[in-house]
Order: C-alpha cells, then sequence, then structure tokens
C-alpha cells in the first residue's frame, strides 16, 4: 500500500514509519512539505497514495494563543488543503486531532459522540480541521488522541527526565486530568485501522488516566531519583492558554473493534526501559517498581 505520512519528522511520523515499514512510504517533511503553501495540493496528489496520514500540525498550545491565526491556516487550512487533494485523488484520509476539542465540563470520560467546545486557540484549531477535512474528503477518519510521548522531538516526559536531572523539587499541575499515551502504541493501533473501513471519528488514547502530577511522580519514580513532585494548581501554572480540567477519552469505537491500547503505566515503563535509559546512563530503573495495571 502507498502511503503519504505528513508530518512525518514528528513523534508519531517517526512511529508510524516503524510501524509501517512493510508498505510504500512516502514522507512529508517540513519545509519541503508546506501545508501553507497551495504547492501542497500538488504534492498530495502527485504522491498518488492510497492513504494519506495528516499528522503535520501547529502543536504548540500557548504559541497557538499568542498567535491563533498561525494555529488555524496550519491546522485548518492547511487541512483542507491536504483533504481536498486527498479526495481528488481517491485517497484514504487519516487526519490526527486532540483531546482538547473538550471543554473538560464532563466528569466521565468523552465519547466520539460527544459535542466539542475547544477552551483554547489551539483545541479550535484542530476542531476547524477536523470540520475541513471531514467536509472536503467524503473517506476521512479523524482519530483523537492526547498527552503524546515519544523519544523523538519534545514532550513531558523527556522534559521530567531532564528536570528531575537538573533539581531537587518539580512543580507540576496536578488539577487537569488526561490519557497519556506513547506514540509507538498509538501508530500500531493506527496501522490496524488501515485494514478497516474506517470513517468519521474515533478516539484511541492509552488505557487508564492520571493527572499531569501523578504522570511526572510515576516517570521519577521509575528514574529512581529522589526528587519530590509537587502539585500545583492550573492558575499556579499561568500558562498563556486555558486547559480543560478533565479531558479523558473513552476508546469506544475502538474496543468495538477489539483494539485496545495499553495501560499508560505499562507503556511508560517500557518506554523508559527500552527507549530512554540510555539517555542516562548509571540510572536503572529501582527494584520492585513494576505496577499493576487497575
Amino acid at each position: 500500500m502507498r502511503i503519504l505520512i505528513t508530518g512525518a519528522n514528528g513523534q508519531l511520523g517517526h512511529e508510524l514509519q516503524r510501524a509501517l515499514k512493510d508498505h510504500t512510504l512516502l514522507l512529508g517533511i517540513w519545509p519541503e512539505f508546506d501545508v501553507l503553501k497551495g504547492v501542497v495540493e500538488k504534492q498530495v496528489l502527485e504522491a498518488e497514495a492510497e492513504v494519506v496520514i495528516h499528522t503535520a500540525a501547529y502543536t504548540d498550545v500557548d504559541g497557538a494563543e499568542r498567535d491563533p491565526d498561525n494555529a488555524m491556516a496550519i491546522n485548518a487550512v492547511g487541512t483542507e488543503r491536504v483533504a481536498r487533494a486527498a479526495a481528488k485523488s481517491g485517497s484514504r484520509l487519516i487526519y490526527l486531532s486532540t483531546d482538547y476539542v473538550f471543554d473538560g465540563k464532563k466528569s466521565a470520560p468523552y465519547g466520539e459522540t460527544d459535542e466539542p467546545n475547544p477552551l483554547n486557540a489551539y483545541g479550535r484549531s484542530k476542531l476547524e480541521g477536523e470540520r475541513r477535512a471531514l467536509a472536503s474528503c467524503p473517506n476521512t477518519l479523524v482519530v483523537r488522541t492526547a498527552w503524546m510521548y515519544s523519544a523523538h522531538g519534545k514532550n513531558f516526559v523527556k522534559t521530567v527526565m531532564e528536570l528531575a536531572h537538573a533539581q531537587p523539587e518539580l512543580r507540576v499541575v496536578g488539577d487537569q486530568r488526561g490519557c497519556p499515551t506513547h506514540a509507538g502504541d498509538l501508530a500500531e493501533a493506527m496501522a490496524r485501522m488501515l485494514s478497516l473501513n474506517l470513517r468519521g471519528v474515533i478516539h484511541a488514547t492509552g488505557a487508564g488516566d492520571c493527572t499531569w502530577h501523578e504522570f511526572a511522580c510515576a516517570i521519577v519514580s521509575l528514574m529512581g531519583v529522589p526528587v519530590t513532585v509537587h502539585a500545583i494548581t492550573t492558575a499556579e501554572a499561568k500558562r498563556a492558554a486555558p486547559r480543560p480540567a478533565y479531558a479523558v477519552l473513552a476508546n469506544r469505537r475502538l474496543a468495538k473493534l477489539g483494539i485496545v491500547l495499553p495501560h499508560w503505566r505499562d507503556s511508560l515503563t517500557r518506554f523508559m526501559r527500552a527507549e530512554l535509559k540510555a539517555r542516562y546512563p548509571g540510572n536503572t530503573l529501582p527494584h520492585g517498581s513494576g505496577w499493576r495495571t487497575e
């Protein structure tokens, strides 16, 4: 199968290349592949891909709050260009979206049919990208995920590990709850989705949920370093963009298909052992630190 991956040098893009290695992969990498330029439609058409996986995006949540026009141009207008070209070439389109399309006012996990109501400019731009993708290409699947991390690029896990080696104490938000998701797990799930004729919206996150503070505590515990992690409020964090307090996604549609991502605790343990341990030579996981999956 010929598959075009936009944003192929990003966290998910790297993992998709691994998960889809048995297919013919065409890699759309910035700046050669720039969704802000009209020529991107020609590039998608010339790829003659059976599937276009569109992961290229503006992902700086606070940056989007300061520059909403740029976020909208990339995440909505750029997505429409890709979707329009995918439709013209008869390609299936898979568009990566986010839990931040919801306002976090629920106290139960959000399903695919819940009404989005984003709190910040990033969420609004991704929701508009969803709408334009679905409207421009009939054969579109929107995949919403959350709190993604991998060995590539910047992410919460790598940041906490770096800070824990440099500081005796960390302050992490404890009143936002979501679903940590390893990009490799998501890529494997998306590879399985390719064999199914899926359209519309689907949620795909790591199983279980936690707060950012609980996530950071788990990371530090696995590192085995004497670092105290203090819980702070969202207000104390003083971030530019508001975040949903509760952004847990229910993977109901995925579960009906028999696709279940691992529990976030299990994925984190595996990730740090296999992929990041080499970054910190001499540091081993503490004895007996394995978790039970509740």
